[in-house]
């Protein structure tokens, strides 16, 4: 097949190839664990690549044919192995071997030979790759990268010279050559690039078989088509393939995404608290003003003025003439008061009376029954929780008190419910016992 063809059909593939990662990595544009300025063991950096390709003595250069008019295309290999040390760059170890051959038919003085074939059975060259910027930074992985590299090494040739109908072998040699390569990589799929690329090969003379003369710098092109594998561990991307901006983009995508629910979360978490806190604002009033919370009172809508008991349920009167006597508090009263006091105790937190209050609560509710006594109740708390919480919580133990008394026969209305929070402390809060001594409920006789 003509090799002019046979360029066209590589070309088409590259094409097609292309094509399809293109659209591969539209719908793939995971970052696979990478983060912004990570080191490279979150990346795959080695890789191996073979290739096959036509190799002639003529180059894009147009430079130094040596008088051959007539060029041949034979077969030319490679393989190499890279270690990438960044995105954009990697140095690789790599071989090359082949045969270059071609006709002379204007010999003359400068070329007197009528053909050469030099074969080349290895070479060996420390090459530094450099990739060119992304096509599309919103890529981890684009699909094509093109790429250039130039190294040195050492390149072993036999030349066989045809003169005059002899042929003659020269010695195998071994000698520098700088090898400049260019070209493009496709990424056809994770961790696997096609390449398609030109090398040219700067060999020093005597490989066209042509000693001295005008012709001291031999030259010869390989153009060529492979494939590159990454190494290592299949989880991870390979370095080569890599967009640091993609990179950095998703990262900052992430941790938007993730800032943004927890500020989402917080937010109906904070709504559905004020909820609740809406609607113990709302038990706390009295909206029939009987002096019974709505909370407390079982009997709601009591006409203004109507005597109640601690349930909000009006009270029935009977009709009998009561002399009242002089209000006097007695020390023996107080006592009744006091021991109310240090018996008193709610469940932690909450407004609830514990059993083992009742007896001295008792005890004071008989005593404004019988003496007619009035009665002030001052909730109070030490400094821990929100002023918000506190200021309810006093609030709701103190009422919880007077809805106690008031059930036992007290009179609501000669009783006073007030909640202080942590404003009004007897003791300090640095300690453990002066906050209990801050946690207490206040009783004022008069």
């Amino acid at each position: 097949m003509n090799i002019y063809y046979k360029k066209t059909a590589l070309l088409a593939l590259a094409g097609m190839i292309g094509a399809t990662s293109f659209a591969q990595e539209r719908n793939n544009s995971s970052i696979e664990g990478t983060t912004p300025l990570g080191s490279a063991q979150q990346y795959r950096t080695w890789s191996i690549g073979i290739g096959a390709g036509a190799t002639s003595l003529m180059n894009i250069a147009k430079f130094n044919t040596a008088g051959y008019d007539k060029l041949d295309w034979n077969l030319g290999y490679n393989a190499y192995i890279k270690k990438q040390i960044s995105p954009s760059f990697g140095i690789k170890a790599q071989y090359f071997g082949g045969k270059v051959g071609g006709t002379n038919e204007s010999i003359g003085t400068a070329n007197p030979h009528s053909s050469f074939e030099t074969k080349t059975p290895w070479s060996a060259a420390i090459s530094g790759e450099f990739l060119a910027a992304n096509t599309n930074w919103r890529f981890f992985n684009s699909f094509i990268k093109p790429y250039a590299a130039i190294g040195v090494g050492a390149l072993n040739f036999e030349t066989m010279t045809t003169t005059g109908g002899t042929e003659m072998k020269a010695e195998k040699q071994t000698k520098l050559y700088v090898p400049v390569d260019l070209g493009l990589k496709f990424a056809v799929a994770k961790g696997i690039n096609f390449e398609l690329g030109y090398q040219l090969n700067w060999a020093n003379q005597d490989f066209d078989g042509i000693q001295g003369g005008q012709y001291k710098n031999d030259l010869f092109s390989y153009a060529h088509a492979g494939i590159e594998l990454a190494l290592g561990n299949s989880s991870k991307p390979a370095l080569n393939n890599s967009n640091p901006v993609a990179t950095l983009v998703n990262d900052y995508n992430v941790k938007y995404d993730d800032l943004k629910a927890q500020n989402d979360a917080l937010s109906a978490k904070n709504q559905a608290l004020q909820s609740q806190l809406d609607g113990l604002s709302n038990d706390l009033k009295d909206d029939d003003g009987d002096g019974v919370a709505n909370k407390f009172d079982k009997c709601p809508g009591t006409p203004t003025g109507t005597p109640v008991d601690g349930a909000g349920c009006p009270i029935v009167v009977k009709n009998e003439t009561k002399i009242v006597e002089k209000v006097v508090v007695t020390e023996a009263d107080r006592q009744v008061v006091d021991e109310a006091i240090k018996n008193l105790e709610f469940d932690l937190g909450k407004s609830t009376i514990r059993s083992t209050s009742f007896p001295s609560l008792d005890r004071v509710a008989a005593l404004l029954i019988e003496k007619n006594f009035s009665l002030k109740l001052a909730g109070h708390t030490d400094n821990t929780g929100s002023m918000k919480t506190n200021l309810r919580l006093s609030k709701e133990r103190a009422e919880a008190v007077k809805s106690y008394l008031s059930g036992k026969g007290a009179n609501p209305s000669r009783i006073e419910a007030t909640g202080y929070g942590p404003n009004q402390p007897i003791a300090t809060n640095a300690t453990a016992e002066g906050r209990q001594q801050n946690r207490r409920v206040e009783f004022t006789i008069y």
